[in-house]
């Protein structure tokens, strides 16, 4: 049961691994593009090439597709970037329950963007937990976990492929070992909650400290991308990382050189960033035609 391309790692570790994969349960198709046609999810399009049984029902309130989704048999379901909430008749349905994988080391960042806010909240680790899932929001007891180290510069996007990786090992682990492992119901201390991100926090504030502005861009890199405006058009920053003091004197968000941008205490460095209405670009590429001298405020 899963949807985005975070999904598609486990599913093919899955059949990888050999287990019989009774059906595979996505969001459904959304229209998209200019023609608006519908467009499946990437779990759908793999599951449909490996010739899987493919469902996805708007919900799974009723009782007919409570019924479709029992008489499967399942001994378990793997969940992972579902999309929709599993009611009790769905979460008791198989004969071993559900597992999740969850992109956390839980129980911090509960809930519905953990990748985006441990790189906003200057994290230095993250990681996978297999959990068995019941009625709260990631609430359920652990049953496996693997932990991973942030990279200083890393994006969403990148730590987002490595974690759908490290679930894919992690869920096979797990379904392994599954008589031997003991489920750790999680403590009530640390608990944290990562709020679905809202658009109003991709514009930059270039007052603030450059460590914050810093995990906002990667945090946030490639959606919805953090961004300011250079004369009145919307720049898009992708990548970037600390650079030194600026000079004595700079003002917030002027250009100190290039693409290094002084902040309200420190700078960055913007290594890659998409103009409006154009494509993704290397900052040294965006430089050859941009008007960026010395000292030119961003974001007014």
């Amino acid at each position: 049961m899963g949807s985005p391309d975070f999904s598609c790692a486990p599913l093919r570790a899955l059949i990888a691994a050999g287990h019989d994969v009774a059906a595979v349960y996505c969001q459904p198709p959304r229209p998209a593009g200019r023609g608006k046609k519908p467009r499946p999810t990437p779990v759908q399009a793999l599951a449909e090439d490996l010739h899987l049984p493919v469902r996805h029902p708007a919900t799974l309130r009723d009782a007919a597709a409570q019924a479709e989704f029992s008489a499967w048999d399942a001994d378990i379901a793997v969940v992972v970037a579902y999309g929709l909430i599993l009611p009790q008749a769905v979460l008791d349905a198989p004969r071993l329950g559900c597992l999740n994988i969850h992109a956390s080391l839980l129980p911090r960042w509960r809930g519905a963007a953990p990748i985006h806010r441990a790189i906003m909240a200057g994290d230095r680790k993250t990681g996978i937990s297999i959990m068995q899932m019941e009625a709260g929001l990631d609430t359920g007891p652990v049953v496996l976990t693997r932990a991973l180290d942030i990279g200083l510069e890393e994006t969403t996007a990148a730590l987002h492929d490595r974690l759908s990786v490290l679930g894919a090992e992690a869920i096979v682990a797990a379904l392994a070992d599954f008589d031997s492992l003991t489920p750790v119901p999680q403590p009530q201390e640390g608990v944290t909650y990562a709020e679905k991100i809202d658009k109003a926090e991709a514009a930059i504030d270039w007052s603030k400290d450059a460590t914050e502005i810093d995990r906002q861009i990667r945090g946030l890199s490639p959606f919805p991308g953090a961004w300011t405006t250079l004369s009145g058009r919307r720049l898009k920053f992708l990548a970037c990382r600390l650079a030194g003091a600026p000079p004595q004197g700079a003002a917030a968000g002027s250009v100190i050189e290039g693409l290094t941008i002084a902040c309200g205490r420190g700078a960055i460095e913007i290594t890659e960033l998409q103009p409006e209405g154009k494509p993704r670009m290397a900052a040294a590429d965006f430089l050859r035609g941009a008007d960026m001298p010395v000292g030119k405020i961003l974001g007014v």
